[in-house]
């Protein structure tokens, strides 16, 4: 199994910014989004990994402009996520460029759509399941459902999702190490790929997370924008 690095932008009122479990009062900036984008490109990233957090928290996109200053400095394909809750925002978003749209809260909330969403642009839609505890967390993290996460997963085997995007969200933006047991353990279970997201710390991370097999890739944030790994680090461990 090939395994893919997605260095991550997460966007706040228009800036890159990284939160610390997902808390939005914990954000540290980090500058201009499209100079992000055009260095992780630079860099030899295949892929890049966006969050609108003021739509996740919002409900409908609020970062457009620097969605779009982002598509036009990177050749390389997007997934977002955040705030995408009905077709029309999936349609707008992959009209505009997106690669891939990411549904998390609503694949909660209104499976229904996001089964559809999957079935109706195969291959461009991946559903985020963001867990505290084995449990799934909706609204920017902000509420806990009564979901497990491996049961949310098994309910959209047959949609045609591109990949599931795992956060153990305890993890998030600590720098603590990638919860690899449990991303392994939900990968093994399913067919369609598995993304692990939060806790990437270093080299070990993504060397643990290629070693399970199971795993397709991984997004790194904050150990990047702390210089704890460097971009030609995490491509040379996510190679054979």
């Amino acid at each position: 199994m090939s395994f893919t690095l997605y260095p991550a932008i997460d966007l706040k009122q228009g800036q890159a910014v990284r939160l610390k479990r997902g808390d939005m009062a914990q954000a540290t900036v980090y500058g201009d989004p499209a100079t992000q984008a055009r260095a992780f490109d630079e860099a030899g990233f295949e892929w890049l990994h966006v969050v609108d957090l003021d739509g996740a928290f919002a409900g409908r996109p609020a970062n457009a402009a620097a969605v779009a200053a982002i598509l036009s400095a990177t050749s390389r394909p997007v997934q977002l996520g955040g705030g995408i809750r009905d077709m029309a925002t999936v349609e707008a978003w992959l009209s505009r460029g997106i690669a891939r749209v990411i549904l998390g809260s609503a694949a909660v909330k209104d499976p229904d759509f996001a089964r559809a969403a999957c079935r109706a642009f195969p291959g461009q839609v991946a559903v985020g399941i963001d867990a505290r505890d084995g449990m799934v967390a909706t609204e920017g993290w902000a509420e806990t459902s009564g979901v497990s996460a491996l049961d949310l997963a098994l309910g959209f085997e047959d949609a045609g999702a591109a990949a599931i995007i795992h956060t153990d969200i305890d993890r998030d933006g600590m720098l603590g190490g990638v919860n690899v047991e449990a991303t392994a353990a939900l990968a093994r279970r399913l067919s369609t790929p598995v993304i692990a997201s939060g806790g990437v710390a270093g080299v070990q991370d993504i060397t643990a997370l290629r070693a399970a097999g199971s795993v397709a890739g991984t997004i790194i944030g904050r150990a990047l924008y702390d210089g704890r790994l460097t971009p030609a680090e995490a491509i040379a461990a996510s190679r054979p």
